[in-house]
């Protein structure tokens, strides 16, 4: 049989970290993912004590976390579960739910700064189209960057992270990094 090797959405063989002055990019490789679809008539349910968020806003608790994506729809997070199946563990939570696993489809990059928010604000303000004065802490949204589609999940005022397609993993990083590189010069 092969013997094969796990490699990130970077194609290391570990998680890419990388600092720029006050801010560091950081490959989230731990993270699972799974979507979340009410069906007609369901009331939102409270998977791992989540309470579900409303439009443009994500909820988090110890190890998980959730943002809304579109009406009765969630993508849940669990820090840790990448190499788990995470989706029948939500699925157990939320058994009259629709559930699709989707950490394998997505790269999450998480963009800290130990300068709180302004470094962050000025680099998304280079990036996407939205005011980040006004994406506080629990906002979440879905908008473009460069030529590709993101979420973007405000975890705290020095911390952001972008979520994307895996297939763009590069391209994304590479528009993150350039962006923060000359924000440091």
């Amino acid at each position: 049989m092969t013997d094969l090797t796990p490699i990130t959405a970077l194609g290391g063989t570990s998680a890419r970290v990388q600092k720029f002055g006050a801010l560091t990019i950081s490959e989230n490789t731990e993270l699972g993912l799974a979507s979340l679809s009410l069906r007609s008539g369901q009331a939102a349910p409270s998977p791992f004590g989540l309470i579900l968020p409303d439009i443009g806003r994500s909820s988090a608790i110890e190890g998980f976390a959730a943002f809304w994506t579109a009406t009765g729809q969630w993508m849940i997070e669990a820090d840790g579960q990448a190499d788990r199946d995470f989706a029948k563990a939500l699925k157990s939570e939320a058994p009259q739910c629709s559930v699709t696993e989707q950490t394998d489809g997505f790269v999450a990059f998480e963009i800290e700064s130990i300068d709180g928010a302004g470094p962050i604000n000025d680099v998304m303000a280079k990036l996407v189209n939205i005011d980040p004065l006004g994406f506080d802490e629990g906002s979440a949204l879905r908008t473009g960057l460069e030529h590709m589609s993101v979420f973007l999940v405000r975890r705290s005022a020095g911390h952001i992270a972008v979520i994307g397609m895996r297939t763009l993993a590069d391209s994304l990083w590479h528009a993150l990094s350039t962006a923060a590189a000359r924000q440091n010069t």
